[in-house]
């Protein structure tokens, strides 16, 4: 292995060797803690490799201008936290509608508002899921650690330029500022998704929307030999707006089918010791780092656990954890947040009462003892 394949780096910069590796072309964003050193090393980083980087005057526009530059043909991405999440919800809608490939990173802390800068949280879980308004499907992926950081944000941008849909980075601040070795793999070791262009050179022929029997729609730049209308209304197959009711049915289906009827696909995740497990954590993120200490130090002890850690967030895989998780005696969801994917995995087990919490949500990482102590309690009552 070379030297120079071998780093030792935060986790926001192995999401930005993760974003060069995929491709990216264009960076657009705005500093906020705990996301900005994505910012701080594309600005010099992206340009020695012939991409652009631009800082916006807000997240809004952030979000806008990559929006922007997809169209072009551009790999894209933006990176953020919680509160300037906020603010990119409409323009995410329709990056949504209007089918536009994109990657936005959202290194997690603790909210709402201005919430608390500098401290982790997983609470922007469902705000990913259902920020933006309107029945839609939305990819959202995630990692515990730096090798992973580096694998999924390539993912995201090969999920985002197959499926034309924005994609989610919800990592968080203990992932992003944590420092540990990531081995950058050589080109060609991970295959790369190029976008599906369109094979009509010219002329009316072209239609933006209208899907091949795959469920992909070819891409031609905007500003080329095609003239096309962009639009976040519901629209036609050409891209003009129209409320007529089979075309808006036709087309919300479409943009929710793309992504549900490929969960399998999608889904990214890990497990440890569960084949015989009787009890069962799942968790993501940091939080993951702190529930696997618990499997593999109680292992040798015993007990029977095992641990199930979830990347990819949403679509949620309802029947991966039904299948995984059938036949344990319970369940404990490990996250920094008041239940937001324990709440999911209520909905997908056949038995929801044997699903409990283990939690922190003021500021402090999640420890393995904070989880032995929950186990305790479970375990003391004789469930």
């Amino acid at each position: 292995m070379k030297k120079e394949n071998i780093k030792f780096i935060q986790g926001n910069e192995a999401c930005v060797e993760g974003a060069l590796y995929a491709g990216l072309d264009f960076f657009a964003g705005y500093p906020i803690t705990p996301s900005t050193e994505i910012a701080e090393l594309l600005s010099y980083r992206l340009p020695q490799k012939g991409g652009k980087f631009i800082q916006m005057e807000d997240e809004i526009a952030s979000m806008s201008a990559i929006i922007g530059a997809s169209l072009t043909g551009s790999k894209v991405m933006t990176a953020t936290s919680g509160p300037g999440f906020s603010l990119m919800q409409e323009a995410l809608g329709y990056a949504i509608m209007a089918e536009i490939p994109c990657v936005i990173v959202n290194v997690q802390r603790g909210g709402p508002s201005t919430g608390i800068p500098t401290h982790v949280s997983q609470g922007d879980v469902n705000q990913a899921r259902w920020g933006t308004h309107g029945d839609h499907a939305i990819v959202t992926i995630t990692a515990s650690n730096h090798q992973d950081v580096f694998e999924t944000t390539v993912e995201a941008f090969n999920i985002s330029e197959t499926y034309r849909t924005p994609v989610i980075l919800l990592y968080d601040e203990v992932v992003g500022h944590m420092r540990e070795r990531l081995i950058v793999p050589k080109k060609g070791e991970i295959p790369l998704a190029k976008r599906l262009r369109t094979s009509v050179k010219e002329g009316v022929d072209y239609h933006p929307y209208l899907p091949r029997e795959d469920g992909r729609l070819p891409m031609s730049d905007f500003g080329g030999v095609h003239r096309y209308n962009v639009t976040g209304l519901f629209h036609d197959m050409w891209g003009f707006p129209s409320d007529n009711p089979k075309i808006v049915h036709g087309l919300l289906r479409h943009l929710v089918d793309k992504i549900q009827n490929n969960v399998n696909q999608i889904a990214r995740y890990k497990e440890y010791y569960l084949k015989d497990a009787e009890i069962i954590l799942i968790s993501y993120g940091s939080s993951a780092r702190s529930a696997n200490h618990v499997v593999v130090s109680r292992r040798p002890r015993g007990e029977k656990l095992g641990l199930l850690e979830l990347q990819t967030l949403w679509p949620f895989p309802y029947d991966l954890v039904r299948e995984k998780c059938a036949k344990a005696k319970y369940i404990v969801v490990v996250e920094m947040n008041m239940g937001q994917i324990m709440h999911e995995v209520r909905r997908a087990v056949g038995q929801p009462e044997k699903v409990f919490l283990a939690n922190r949500i003021d500021g402090v990482f999640i420890t393995p003892t904070d989880i032995r102590n929950i186990l305790r309690l479970i375990q003391g009552k004789g469930v």
